[in-house]
């Protein structure tokens, strides 16, 4: 049975004492924070340009859980932390039409999210399955993870016509800790390799003079995480929206099975109880919030569940207690500079994991789900989504200065939902 502590959701345990609080907050935190920081420095490398900060990150990961909380009104101890669905179109966003495009968008995004939550609360979620079926959201997140597989190559150095052998041996050791401890940890180890995976692997770079601690060592005690605010920054720029906006749909699909899975450890179904259009609704505020800040567009976080159910603790103080522990870490200057001076190759011999694990999770959806791939209209459907999400396809709108780009994932994800609308069912002799 899953405690969960009173006055937070069932009621029928005591409160945790304050210790037990704030190591299992820590526990959370662990969870959420390589991935967390990793989704600012995988697209500040693969667009090569300072698009997002990891201490803007961690403040809207921070802020966007309590926010979350009180729309959910105590009910469900979820974490939400920085997405990575977003960050092949917020490259391509920046392509497009700069930072403010892309902040611009994924403000619209949290819109979204809170408009489908009103809808849901007029109309109920049935709609959602026949909108999404496995068959469009299982490809969609294949393209996702191996659109991003080049991001992990050039980050060991495998793409240049002269391999560095240190960058290897740090990738390599990088790649090994992850995968052993994804395998092989136990308890809450094993719920954070990828962290885990970073820090051995910075430590082994570190030993072999690849890092760069200068920054570091004169960084201040307490630095304010630099925000990118609309209107003082930026003006307003749509012309990323058709690029990173259609994103939100596959987002929307993994907020329902993440809390699903929640519901099963917990023992009560947060679908009904605080209710879809609650969750949607904390979750898009969390990420307009974001935007408004310059940070990335936030998701529930489904190794924090994991904490959860290793725990088995569901409570939302510990969960909230996490968020704030979170946004002290990005007023850190030390840990800030630490953090930025990680070196590529430790990034990419994780990444090659990462990714790897968002493809499959996407052929797991389909697997589960048993999509029958005998029926030609479900061939037709993903084959189509993977060619254009991997093929670079880009469809321009120009009208005078008006100059709108829809490509890869967002155009597959597009694409695939007309398709399944469109064809009707295969009939058979």
């Amino acid at each position: 049975m899953v405690e969960e502590n009173s006055n937070m959701i069932l009621g029928v345990a005591d409160k945790p004492s304050t210790l037990r609080w704030i190591l299992l907050a820590i526990q959370h935190v662990c969870a959420m924070f390589g991935a967390t920081i990793l989704v600012p420095i995988v697209v500040n490398t693969t667009a090569g340009a300072d698009i997002l900060s990891i201490p803007v990150a961690l403040v809207s990961s921070g802020i966007g859980t309590l926010i979350y909380i009180i729309c959910t009104r105590n009910r469900s101890p979820v974490y939400l932390g920085s997405s990575f669905a977003f960050i092949t179109p917020m490259v391509a966003g920046y392509a497009i039409g700069g930072t403010g495009s892309v902040f611009t968008a994924l403000m619209i995004v949290g819109i979204v999210y809170m408009i489908i939550a009103l809808i849901i609360h007029l109309s109920g979620p049935g709609w959602i399955n026949k909108l999404l079926p496995p068959v469009v959201v299982g490809p969609m997140i294949m393209v996702i993870g191996l659109s991003l597989a080049p991001t992990a190559i050039s980050e060991i150095g495998l793409n240049l016509t002269t391999v560095q052998l240190n960058n290897i041996l740090v990738a390599f050791v990088s790649f090994l800790t992850t995968a052993i401890i994804a395998i092989h940890g136990k308890g809450i180890i094993r719920v954070i390799p990828f962290l885990l995976g970073i820090i051995v692997g910075y430590v082994v770079a570190a030993v072999l003079g690849m890092v760069d601690f200068s920054q570091a060592l004169t960084a201040s005690i307490v630095e304010v995480p630099k925000f990118y605010l609309p209107f003082m920054h930026y003006d307003l720029n749509f012309a990323a929206v058709l690029t990173i906006v259609p994103i939100a749909l596959v987002t929307m699909v993994e907020h329902v099975g993440d809390h699903k899975v929640l519901s099963e450890i917990i023992g009560r179904d947060l679908i009904e109880d605080p209710g879809l259009n609650k969750t949607l609704l904390g979750d898009g505020l969390a990420t307009f919030l974001a935007a408004v800040l310059g940070g990335p567009a936030n998701t529930t976080y489904g190794e924090n569940t994991s904490v959860v159910g290793m725990t088995r603790v569901a409570s939302v103080y510990v969960i909230g207690l996490a968020a704030i522990i979170a946004i002290v870490f990005a007023f850190s200057g030390h840990l800030t500079a630490l953090l930025t001076a990680i070196p590529a190759p430790v990034l990419g011999g994780i990444s090659v994991l990462l990714y790897g694990f968002i493809c499959v999770n996407g052929l797991k959806i389909l697997i589960n789900n048993q999509v029958d791939f005998n029926n030609t209209k479900n061939i037709v459907i993903a084959a189509t989504m993977l060619v254009l999400g991997l093929g670079g396809a880009t469809l321009s709108i120009v009208d005078g200065n008006l100059s709108i780009a829809i490509s890869g994932m967002s155009l597959a994800a597009i694409v695939g939902i007309i398709l399944n609308l469109g064809i009707p069912e295969e009939k058979h002799e």
